[in-house]
């Protein structure tokens, strides 16, 4: 599959001879001398496809391909270098006589002529002749290779040797389709419906498309429609043609002729014949008969040829169908029969659907329940195929074959093994083939962008045209909408997908990524980030012309390295995943690419927390695309305004930049400036109406004075389109030059933002804003219009106008000068309406809705309304026909919402208290929000499944605002929250306050009901069961400071209850009586004064044996009565996590275990009179984790073996009675992470040491510590993590101290007499990856050596003394660096001090608080 680097190089050719040919660069030419080089180029063309097949077996043919391909790279670098110098000599002001001959004489290359006028540099004329030496050798090594010119002279169809155009079959397997029932019957039920319609029905043949990817299963889902018993008995005849095997472009005889030979193969339809002859044969065939005809695999797309084709079929019967397959976008809309339902459209399968496909073609079965031992790998296979069905089965195939592979195969690159089958890769090599040679060159670009990655169409759009893939020619059509032309095509070729969570993203299946990387071949590079950890770059291209990586957390200039070699490269990309937040970048990185990439087009910082930009970015005379979107940069360099072929300049979200360069007009070739987020931007440069190529501008910032362009400059620039803001419109002092912008002329721009600051001093007289506000109509092809903030006391004119046709959007936020609104409903085809913050409105009635408007807002769905204060009436209009969603946020109103509104789906009313809503009339399933109370209207019934009530005493306010609400209104609740409720001192009681019967509650919170005594009182204690037939799974208590007990219906007949969470519940005493709910999982308790106990009075020992528990996890914090978990001693045997926080009463966790206890985790923190843990703790086989922190009284006896066979982490801290280590913990081999803080001093090292398989040991004992260094750290071959604190009197931490090699990180701490570090002793630690230096007041200095070179992550902290870092620089592996509360340090460090350049290269430095 090596040719595809050849069909790349083919549609290279083609691009480099239309650029070459065309009428703007022979005006620049010799034309005779050039023409020599064009019938050169050509006649290599023609050499393609010989020299693709004999590269195999011969290296030189193979050599020559390369270096031809990377010679039409270097060509159209130089290129591009003399269009470039031409355009700066015209803008640095030549005579017109000099300019003359700059555009007359430009050298024609490949000849290595340079015209004098230029008096271009001994630089450039070496280079145009060592181009026209390359291209002369090439030629003459071309002759010797003996290749062949394809034979009929057109361009070399490289891929028919080794790509047969497939043919299909109507011949199915019945049991062979798997994952499209809905899609089977989707079509049966169309064939149906149709064949069942009159005669004289409007269309007679139905036309029903299958639209999807290759492999994907098209050709499969019409076989089984096709063989369908009920299909073979309501159609006749019947015919199957495959269109891709008779003719790929489409020859309708031909065509016509393979459907006769279907129908009649017995006779021979000549070749002779005509189309007109063969259509009469065809017609009388079909004459009044109810046909079927599958057309397979159709890529036409020219639809004369394609009413030609039909213009038999009318001679059939009403019912007649057509089927087609096909993989283009355009095909399936251009098929499509009006007035029927979409096309099928094929999407991947799932897993579980491949998995039946794999078991059919691999072991004949159709599961894997009598092969479990495969099922793994199977699944592996399945999710490397991606849903991809032809993927599956072309693998299943080969295990067939190969039955012991599976493991093999699961484990391997599934594109190998596809690739060797020959099958799915020419299927999508196919589709590749038949491109436009310009699609081919995008479609290669794509492969920089790694598996999964998510691209807008704009994004890459704007990349195609920086890297020249975009050629308008002789069409005059913007490059734009060429490139999305270019895109469109793409993905309705099912290269691209669109993202399911993304709808405006998209995407390339895994098998389409591994295509463009094929074809691509060495021009991409992809930098992986695990061969960046592992340092290893692997197959690096000098030649490589585009790369992409994805950004870290952390970029050092090791990472980057790698650039050094890609001398020519084009595209600089870094991609930043949307979890990764903040990156940082090494500050001399940006000026290191700079200087090595001089060709580049794309230049991306996008992200990176770099503050400045070299002045060197004007050395990049290339450049076209420039990133620094979510940048910090404040400023850029005025040597950006001499990048004359810069076309995008990206600047999104740059919160902190407040200029940008004075001569920014110079940038004449600019058609997208995005500013969108730079908020703190002055003002636009003077002369901005330069920038006449100026396509798309996020936001015109008007300035103060004459150093920012005024308003008018926008008149300058005609070609503005889609999205423009125009900000700070308080700026406009002229009215008149408001009108001077010419908006009313812009017909290209869509979406129109007319703002206002929102911090105008009250002083301002804003007469002039409504003057201002008129004079800015926009154009009558405006789509959506947003207003903000504007002073003004009226609307203009012109928004009072129906002329606006295409409006769909309008919003009108902090007007807050107005009075009224404009007479918006007579704006026809509005769908969207948020007026907000027009605080002086009043009234809201029939001048809105426009007087004279027969039906306004005919086609309004969405309108919002907020924070309208003074809003006190609304006479809204009787219908809204097509409104679909209302909003109303705190407007405090009278009356009712419009009584028609017949296709309403959402209602959210917030703060309305007076405002009606009549539930009868909204129609059913519409979604009703009230005061963050959630439900859905059904047969006249609200049933609210989430409530919010803040008052029991206001249930009646809330529902006589829904006028037609039931006693049955809140039945439907599964979230119920009640908070705020001051008086009430019980929730279900008999009172007309109570709240109604719950039996669907999952979720009750009750929040802040000071009075609370009890939720369930009187009667309804004992009715309470049967009226909540499905108790709550979650009980959430705060604030209750009055409540004493919890009801025993909810808690012990609860067969549901999983999670009770209660904070600062002053009077409870205990949550539980007797026995714990018996499904209940996890207990939260914070902030109880009185609990004294979790569960209070359980029975007897034997009975509570037989007791079933499920709790899991117990966290208690903050309560300081808490005197036992259980009033019986023992803990519940499922418990498996026990969290105990701040209980000063606290004496015992458990007097003892159950036999078969599941704990795992024992955490219990500032607990200062516990005494003792469970006698039988170290019985536990299970429990794997003890933190004890902050608890005075607790005692371990001396050589007491407490600690569990199967323990992971022990960690002790401030244990002041801890007497001696567990005894025989050297041999607690399972034991990985240990903790021992503040101990008393009689505690000592055990003379046999610690387990040698620790992986984390923190401690900070100066007599153990002692003992451990003289014992030796080494031996802790497997210690990853090490923290030593508080060693007064350690003064050096030499190499003596011998540490284990095996660290990746170590903290030293409180070591207040350390005055060195020995770098002999650090630099040995190879694997050292993190540092940390706290509270070392002495420690002045590092020794010479420097540090580990592994080192990633540096913190020193409060070393007042310290004055520098070693003499060598730090670590190029240094990626994070943090120096708090160390002054001198600091003052060192900080750029121009005596330590900045040992530390520059860091990418994320930090000083205290800032960075």
């Amino acid at each position: 599959m090596v040719l595809v680097g050849e069909m790349f190089l083919a549609a290279s050719i083609q691009v480099l001879l239309e650029r070459l040919s065309s009428p703007q660069f022979l005006n620049f030419v010799y034309r005779r001398r050039l023409q020599r080089r064009l019938d050169e180029l050509s006649t290599i063309e023609m050499l393609l496809e010989d020299a693709n097949e004999k590269q195999h077996t011969e290296r030189d043919v193979k050599a020559w391909l390369d270096d031809l391909k990377d010679l039409f790279y270097d060509v159209e670098d130089i290129l591009d270098e003399l269009g470039t110098k031409a355009l700066q000599h015209k803008l640095v002001g030549e005579s017109q006589a000099s300019t003359s001959k700059v555009r007359n004489r430009i050298p024609a290359l490949l000849t290595g002529w340079t015209p004098s006028a230029f008096k271009m540099k001994i630089r450039m004329r070496e280079r145009i002749t060592e181009l026209t030496t390359r291209f002369d050798e090439l030629m003459t090594r071309k002759d010797k290779l003996n290749l062949n010119k394809n034979s009929d002279g057109r361009s070399p169809n490289i891929i028919d040797k080794q790509i047969n155009n497939p043919s299909s079959s109507m011949v199915t397997d019945r049991d062979q389709m798997h994952g499209r029932d809905g899609e089977r019957d989707f079509i049966l039920q169309l064939l149906r419906m149709h064949s069942e319609t009159r005669s004289d029905a409007a269309f007679k043949v139905n036309v029903i498309p299958i639209f999807g990817m290759a492999g994907i299963g098209k050709t499969t889902l019409a076989k089984f429609v096709y063989n369908n018993q009920d299909v073979q008995r309501s159609f006749n005849p019947k015919v199957w043609v495959c269109v891709s095997a008779y003719d790929g472009d489409f020859d309708v005889a031909t065509i016509t002729r393979a459907i006769l030979h279907s129908m009649t193969p017995e006779i021979n339809y000549y070749s002779s014949m005509d189309l007109n002859q063969l259509q009469v044969e065809l017609k009388k065939l079909l004459n009044e008969k109810r046909f079927l005809i599958v057309l397979d695999d159709v890529r036409n797309e020219n639809y004369r040829k394609w009413t030609s084709l039909c213009a038999p079929f009318d001679a059939g019967a009403s019912g007649s169908s057509i089927i087609v397959t096909t993989r283009h976008q355009d095909v399936m809309s251009l098929m499509s029969t009006v007035g029927v339902p979409p096309a099928c459209r094929l999407g991947l399968l799932p897993d579980k659907d491949c998995m039946s496909i794999l078991a059919k073609h691999a072991l004949d079965t159709r599961d894997f329940s009598a092969h479990r031992h495969l099922k793994y790998d199977a699944e592996e296979i399945v999710r490397k195929c991606e849903g991809l069905p032809l993927a599956v089965e072309t693998v299943g195939s080969l295990l067939r074959v190969n039955n012991d592979y599976w493991k093999i195969v699961s484990n391997s690159k599934m594109w190998d093994i596809l690739n060797e089958k020959k099958e799915i890769v020419p299927a999508l090599m196919l589709s590749y083939y038949h491109l436009h040679s310009h699609l081919k060159r995008c479609f290669a670009y794509c492969s920089i962008f790694p598996k999964g990655y998510e691209f807008d169409e704009k994004q890459m759009v704007l990349l195609w045209m920086a890297e020249g893939l975009i050629q308008p020619g002789k069409q005059k059509i913007e490059m734009e909408d060429l490139g999305k032309m270019y895109f469109r095509n793409l993905l309705s070729r099912s290269f691209f997908q669109q993202s399911r969570q993304h709808k405006s993203r998209f995407l390339m299946h895994g098998l389409i990524k591994k295509l463009a990387k094929m074809v691509a071949g060495d021009t991409c590079y992809r930098m992986k980030l695990d061969r960046v950890k592992g340092r290893q770059q692997g197959s690096i291209f000098e030649k490589t012309r585009h790369s992409s990586n994805l950004a870290g957390k952390y970029d050092g200039s090791e990472k980057f390295e790698v650039f050094s070699k890609l001398r020519c490269l084009r595209t600089f990309l870094p991609l930043k995943l949307p979890s990764l937040g903040e990156s940082y970048l090494a500050p001399h990185v940006p000026l290191q690419l700079i200087t090595r990439l001089r060709y580049l087009r794309v230049f991306c910082l996008r992200g990176y927390r770099i503050t400045e930009l070299s002045y060197s970015i004007g050395n990049l005379k290339h450049l076209r695309h420039l990133d620094l979107s979510e940048t910090l940069i404040r400023s850029m360099p005025e040597s950006i305004t001499t990048l004359y072929n810069l076309q995008t300049l990206l600047l999104e979200n740059c919160f902190h930049l407040n200029k940008l360069p004075s001569t920014f007009g110079n940038l004449v070739n600019l058609r997208h400036l995005n500013i969108q987020g730079a908020i703190q931007l002055e003002g636009m440069p003077t002369q901005i109406g330069k920038l006449t190529c100026l396509r798309s501008l996020s936001n015109m910032v008007v300035g103060k004075d004459n150093t920012c362009s005024g308003i008018k400059e926008l008149g300058s620039l005609p070609h503005l389109r889609e999205t423009l803001c125009i900000s700070r419109l308080e700026n406009v002092t002229r009215p008149k030059e408001a009108e001077d912008a010419t908006l009313s002329n812009k017909s290209e721009i869509t979406r129109l933002s007319l703002e206002w600051s929102e911090d105008i001093d009250e002083s301002k007289d804003r007469a002039s804003e409504l003057e201002v506000l008129e004079n800015l109509e926009p154009h009558e092809s405006l789509k959506e219009l947003t207003i903000r903030c504007y002073g003004g006391i009226d609307f203009p004119t012109w928004l009072r106008r129906p002329s606006f046709l295409n409006m769909e959007l309008l919003k009108i936020e902090n007007c807050e000068n107005c009075k009224s609104l404009a007479a918006i409903g007579q704006l026809a085809f509005l769908k969207f309406l948020s007026i907000g913050g027009m605080a002086n409105v009043e009234n809201v009635g029939p001048e809105f809705c426009g007087n004279d408007i027969s039906q306004p807002f005919g086609s309004l769905e969405t309108l919002h309304f907020h924070d309208m204060m003074k809003w006190a009436n609304w006479s809204p209009c009787e219908e809204l026909p097509k409104l679909r969603e209302l909003s109303l946020r705190r407007p405090k109103i009278y009356g009712n919402i419009p009584n028609q509104l017949p296709s309403l789906k959402k209602v959210k009313i917030y703060g309305c208290g007076q405002l009606r809503i009549s539930v009868p009339k909204i129609p059913d399933d519409c979604e009703i929000e009230v005061a963050r109370s959630n439900g859905v209207l059904h047969r006249s019934t609200v049933g609210f499944s989430s409530l919010e009530i803040r008052s029991l005493s206001k249930i009646s306010m809330f529902t006589s605002q829904i006028v037609g609400f039931d006693k049955q209104w809140m039945t439907n609740a599964k979230d119920l929250t009640i908070s705020t409720c001051e008086e009430s001192t019980h929730l279900w009681s008999d009172d007309c306050e109570s709240l109604p019967d719950l039996p669907f509650l999952d979720l009750l919170c009750i929040e802040s009901c000071p009075k609370l005594v009890s939720l369930v009182v009187g009667r309804k204690e004992e009715r309470l069961e049967q009226d909540m037939p499905c108790p709550p799974t979650q009980i959430e208590i705060k604030n209750c400071i009055a409540l004493k007990s919890l009801p025993e219906t909810l808690m012990y007949n609860n067969t549901r209850l999983k999670l009770i969470r209660i904070v600062k519940c002053d009077l409870l005493k205990h949550i539980a009586r007797r026995q714990l709910p018996p499904t209940l999982e996890r207990i939260e308790v914070s902030e109880c004064e009185d609990l004294q106990y979790l569960l209070e009075d359980i029975a007897d020992t034997s009975s509570s044996s037989n007791t079933t528990s499920h709790l899991q996890y117990l966290k208690i914090q903050r309560c300081p009565s808490l005197e036992s978990l259980t009033s019986s001693g023992e803990l519940p045997a499922s418990l498996k996590h026990v969290d105990l926080l701040k209980c000063k009463k606290l004496k015992s966790v458990a007097d003892r275990l159950h036999h078969y206890s599941c704990l795992e985790c024992i955490v219990i923190v500032c607990c200062e009179n516990l005494e003792y843990l469970p006698r039988d703790v170290h019985t536990l086989s299970t429990l794997r984790e003890i933190d004890i922190t902050d608890c005075p009284s607790l005692s371990f006896s001396l050589g007491e073996e407490w600690l569990p066979a199967n323990l992971r982490a022990l960690h002790v801290s401030d244990c002041k009675k801890m007497l001696a280590l567990p005894k025989g913990i050297h041999n607690h081999t399972s034991l990985q992470s240990l903790t021992l803080h503040h101990c008393p001093d009689d505690v000592s090292f055990p003379e046999e040491g610690f387990p040698t398989n620790l992986k984390l040991l923190s401690i900070s004992h100066l007599k153990i510590i002692d003992a451990l260094l003289e014992w030796g750290l080494n031996k802790l071959t497997s210690l990853n993590k090490l923290e030593i604190s508080g060693c007064p009197h350690l003064v050096s931490f030499s190499d003596q101290m011998k540490l284990p090699k095996s660290l990746s990180s170590l903290t030293i701490s409180h070591f207040t007499n350390l005055r060195s570090l020995s770098s002999e002793g650090l630099q040995n630690l190879t694997s050292l990856n993190e540092l940390i230096i706290f509270e070392c007041g002495k420690l002045t200095s590092f020794q010479k050596n420097g540090l580990p070179p592994s080192l990633s992550k540096l913190y020193i902290s409060r070393c007042e003394r310290l004055l520098s870092f070693p003499k060598k620089p730090l670590p190029a592996s240094l990626l994070q660096l943090y120096i708090y509360q160390c002054p001198l340090l600091e003052k060192h460090c900080k750029k121009g001090g005596e330590e900045w350049w040992k530390i520059s290269h860091v990418p994320c430095v930090r000083f205290n608080s800032y960075h």
